[in-house]
């Protein structure tokens, strides 16, 4: 949903609980790439020209310093479930990343927030079981090595290297 910012963790649960593990991810998966893609194209469209207009002068914020790494940019902030998908695709709309790095980056991105989601979504069904503790674990361990990649490489190492 991506004119509205709703919460993808919540649709990719509830993609899971009505679906199942498999085929809510398949679902998922094709929404997040269908959304990303809308919030990605209006922000390039329209995003700069709404920009100057409001900013006036100021406006100039296009990501010049990661051209050439947007990839691994959008990968980097994709793996971090934390950070909201939709902005994640508006602020690349307004950079000069090309749509097929920006697109491949948000598939492999999101693959494991989307498994472990839709995989709560799926065991939330039967609360209490194992397999449900167990995809509880897999979203605590999401965060933590989330956390160890946050530490290890940073935006500010990806932006000095070249």
């Amino acid at each position: 949903m991506p004119l509205t910012l709703f919460p993808d963790s919540i649709l990719a649960i509830a993609g899971g609980m009505i679906f199942g593990l498999v085929n809510g991810t398949i679902y998922t998966m094709i929404g997040a790439v269908c959304g990303g893609s809308l919030s990605f194209y209006l922000s390039r469209t329209f995003g700069q020209t709404l920009l100057k207009f409001l900013l006036g002068k100021h406006s100039n914020l296009s990501i010049e310093k990661f051209k050439g790494k947007g990839f691994l940019f959008i990968l980097f902030l994709r793996l971090i479930p934390l950070i909201p998908f939709d902005i994640i695709s508006y602020s690349a709309g307004l950079s000069e990343i090309k749509y097929k790095q920006f697109i491949l980056a948000t598939v492999f991105g999101i693959i494991p927030g989307v498994l472990v989601f839709t995989n709560i979504g799926d065991k939330s069904i039967d609360i209490g079981s194992d397999a449900f503790y167990v995809s509880l674990a897999l979203l605590i361990g999401l965060i933590a090595s989330t956390v160890i990649v946050k530490k290890k490489i940073s935006i500010k190492q990806m932006n000095n290297e070249n």
